[in-house]
């Protein structure tokens, strides 16, 4: 057990590289690709990649470089990572009948009305983005959305 020690306390960038590996496999493989162990990783590889070039030395050193790293590697990918984990606007597919345009039966207000849809005249109201105070029976809405049993138009 000592000569372990003493191996990790004379080869720093080994350590430093064991860490980096271990926290980039708990990063991708647990949580995920989504937390701040991909930077602390980045953070951890460089800082031994410098130590293992002789450009520092020291452990304090190697710990404020660790830091810095994680911090500027931080700064620079999180925006072009958050990127790549999908759209903003995610669309709601938890009704069949989002997206469809049905005719007004009862003028529909923000607080309530009517549409009718296969047959059935179903509870509505406008949505709350809506640019209108109410639309008249006979003209053609979108569903944009699916609240237990009212349906939410434009």
């Amino acid at each position: 057990m000592d000569s372990l020690i003493d191996y990790l306390q004379n080869n720093h960038d080994q350590l430093l590289y064991v860490i980096g590996a271990i926290t980039l496999v708990v990063e991708l493989g647990v949580i995920g690709l989504s937390g701040p162990l991909l930077f602390f990783s980045l953070g951890c590889l460089v800082t031994g990649l410098l130590v293992n070039l002789g450009v520092i030395a020291g452990w304090e050193i190697e710990v404020l470089s660790v830091g810095l790293l994680t911090a500027i590697s931080a700064l620079l990918l999180w925006k072009p990572l958050k990127h790549f984990q999908g759209d903003k606007f995610v669309p709601d597919t938890s009704s069949d009948m989002i997206g469809q345009t049905v005719p007004v039966s009862e003028i529909v207000t923000i607080n309530g009305g009517k549409v009718r849809h296969s047959g059935i005249n179903w509870n509505a109201r406008l949505s709350d983005s809506a640019t209108v105070e109410a639309l008249d029976t006979g003209l053609r809405v979108k569903i944009v959305a699916v609240d237990g049993n009212i349906l939410i138009v434009e």
